[in-house]
Order: structure tokens, then sequence, then C-alpha cells
């Protein structure tokens, strides 16, 4: 009887442990929610599901920088602007028919031009400076780093103002207003070129988040059909299991009942 008793008591823990594992199972959605549901199997679908966590990074990372990106152009953009400006305001006063006081106003709004280049060069993104030369930026992927350095787009750094501030722009004379197109001239090219080079970047960004986010499906899906339970047939196993238990259950406790009266008649 004892030997009976413990075989009931064994298909119990048996069954039990069965829908153990499958209420395991069932409520990750996985296959293989720990180690003990196959070793290999487990561990392909870790490191699957570690490589799309990256990718999905990636992706942010790459879209992140170029929001950052998209602020920087339109500081360099309105900086073009503004140099296109200067360059126009300059030509109207090298033309002979200007009093000195009109030279004067002119050059009154050359020098709110240079500070609206230097505005332009302040702008910001969560508190870091883009366009005053300090800007060294990195991009991390799952394939590496690529590195980004802005341009210094300030007054100085495109040669309109001297260390202390001063405006080169000095349209008192004809050689002034000549030597100020050429430095102007220079400045716009430089700004042209940061505008490109950032646009150049921000394409590269835009077809690697393409690839991050084509690499991503293609891991979910290949994880999918690595680790994703078959729920409806889990359910039915479940079921089954739990029909199977408690008819142990029950056979534990006849067993146990009739046990108990035989030892009551034997007394």
């Amino acid at each position: 009887m004892a030997i009976n008793g413990l075989g009931y008591l064994n298909q119990v823990n048996s069954t039990d442990k069965a829908r153990q594992s499958l209420i395991k199972q069932i409520s990750t959605g996985s296959a293989h929610p720990s180690a003990s549901y196959g070793p290999s199997d487990y561990a392909i679908s870790v490191r699957m599901n570690s490589n799309i966590g990256a990718a999905e990074q990636s992706n942010n990372n790459t879209q992140t920088m170029n929001s950052l990106l998209n602020v920087a152009a339109g500081g360099v953009s309105s900086t073009v602007n503004a140099l296109s400006s200067l360059r126009s305001q300059i030509l109207q006063a090298a033309n002979g028919t200007n009093k000195d006081t009109d030279v004067a106003a002119i050059q009154k709004n050359v020098n709110q031009t240079i500070a609206t280049v230097n505005d332009n060069a302040s702008v910001e993104y969560n508190g870091k400076k883009l366009l005053d030369g300090s800007a060294s930026l990195t991009v991390a992927g799952i394939d590496g780093y690529k590195n980004v350095q802005l341009g210094n787009m300030t007054a100085q750094g495109l040669g309109l103002t001297d260390e202390n501030g001063n405006s080169k722009i000095d349209l008192s004379t004809n050689e002034g207003i000549a030597a100020a197109l050429d430095t102007v001239d220079s400045a716009l090219n430089a700004a042209l070129d940061e505008e490109t080079n950032i646009g150049a970047v921000q394409q590269n960004l835009t077809f690697a988040s393409a690839n991050y986010t084509t690499q991503t499906e293609a891991l979910m899906n290949a994880e999918s059909t690595s680790d994703d339970l078959d729920i409806a047939k889990a359910v039915t196993q479940l079921s089954s299991a739990n029909t199977q238990n408690q008819m142990a259950i029950y056979a534990q406790k006849l067993f146990m009942h009739n046990n108990a009266s035989v030892l009551k008649l034997l007394q």
C-alpha cells in the first residue's frame, strides 16, 4: 500500500510540474522562458533579443542625432541667409550714389547682421552648444561608432570679427569695401560647406535608420519563428494537465481514505 501511495504522490507531483511549466510558457508567450526548457534554444533566444534591443537602440541613436542636426542645420541655414544679405549690403555700400550718412546706416545694418550670425551660432540641443566649434559628436550603433564634427559658425570663426569681437567689415573706404566682400565671400563659402556637410551626414543617418529598422524586423521575425509559443496548443495541453492533476489528487485522497479505513478496522 505504501508503494501504491507513493506512486499516486509522484503522479500528483508530475502533473503539477507539467501544469506549472505550461503556465510559465503561456504567461511569457515563450517556448523557452528559461534554460530548463532547452539550454541551446534558450541561449539563441536570449542572443536574438539582445541583438533586437541593440538594433532598436542604434536606430534611436541615429534618429536622436538627426534631430540634433536638424537644429544645427537650421542655425547654419539662417547664417547662410544672413551672409547673403550681408553681401548685398556691402554691394549697396559700394555704389557711388551713397552719401556718408547712407554708408553709415549700411554699416550699422552690417553690424546687426554680424550679431545675428553669432545668435545663430548659439543654438543648443539638450544643453549642448552646436555651432561654436566645440561640438564633437558620436553616434553609437550596433555596427560601430560614427564621429560628427560641427564647424565654428560664430562671427569670429567665419572671419567676420577679430578675437575681441570687433567687426572686420569696414565700409568707410573703397579698399575696406573690397576687403569686406572677400571676407564675406569666404564666410559664405564656409557656411555653405557646413550646411552641405550636415546634409550629407543626415542623409547617411537616414539610410542607417532604415537599415536598422529592416535589421530589427528580420531579427524579430527570426526570434518569433524560433521561440514563439503555440498558445492554442499550450492551452489545450494545460487543460489536459489540469485534468490529470485533479485525477491524481483524487486518487491520492481516495487511497489515503481507504488506507485509513483499513487501519481503523485493524484496531
